[in-house]
């Protein structure tokens, strides 16, 4: 049988999701409880892997077990073993042809950042910040040259292992509430470091330190040291995977609309 999870995590604590030799990853954490849950050791995949310090509002994961359980059980006893910072917020069973990643038709990611003079306090580690003021007309304009397929070699960190550099991004969502942005990403698929790398660049423009018009410059250069600095991981959230319908799976949690 193969189930899949909704998972949310407070990436602060963490290496990212893959599981490394510390232990110390979002994996690491959820197939130990699992394997406390089934007595046995269980392997998980994931839709889209996140670095250290990323958010997590719905990443979705599958695994394969022979074991017949409730499928509440699979939720509440696995968070029963988990850190406070990570949580199933589902779990359903699904055919053996699903599966988490290959079966994604995209990919959201929301970047959270705090306009203010002062640095966060209470939201460290979950918000990003900018010490000068934002204007959003030119966000919003050289967002929209990262819009439709493109090579995005230039927002690409040299350790990325994807096979290509030209992906679709579908939609970017720019909004603003009291002092903080929210930015929507949704793509076919991402880079290592592509949203963090365009933050970067959003943050030049918006700040007035580069024209809208040099986002199209930078795309168009396909080179990295074209673009600004990557930028930090702290207010980014995986938001989750969306598939057909036919795969029948939740399309966000509650915490999707508790962002700033």
């Amino acid at each position: 049988m193969r189930i899949a999870l909704g998972i949310s995590y407070n990436g602060q604590a963490y290496q990212g999701w893959q599981s490394q030799s510390s232990g110390q990853t979002i994996q690491d954490h959820l197939e130990a409880a699992l394997g406390k849950l089934a007595a046995q050791r269980v392997s998980t995949v994931c839709a889209g892997r996140t670095d250290a310090g990323v958010h997590a509002l719905m990443q979705v994961a599958h695994f394969d077990t022979d074991l017949d359980r409730d499928i509440h059980s699979w939720v509440r006893g696995t968070n029963a073993c988990l850190p406070r910072d990570i949580a199933v917020q589902w779990a359903m069973p699904t055919p053996d042809a699903f599966h988490c990643r290959a079966c994604a038709t995209s990919r959201r990611y929301a970047y959270v950042l705090l306009e203010s003079p002062v640095r966060p306090s209470v939201e460290t580690g979950r918000v990003g910040w900018s010490f000068r003021p934002l204007d959003g007309n030119a966000l919003r304009q050289a967002a929209a040259y990262l819009l439709g397929e493109h090579d995005f070699t230039s927002f690409r960190a040299s350790q990325c292992q994807a096979l290509s550099p030209v992906k679709t991004m579908l939609t970017i969502d720019i909004s603003q509430r009291g002092a903080y942005w929210r930015i929507e990403f949704e793509a076919n698929a991402f880079l290592h470091h592509m949203i963090r790398n365009i933050m970067g660049c959003l943050v030049h423009i918006g700040q007035g330190k580069k024209p809208p018009q040099w986002m199209l410059e930078v795309l168009a250069a396909r080179d990295r040291k074209a673009a600004a600095p990557t930028f930090s991981p702290d207010g980014l959230y995986f938001l989750g995977p969306r598939y057909d319908a036919h795969w029948g799976m939740p399309d966000r949690t509650p915490a999707y609309d508790g962002l700033p």
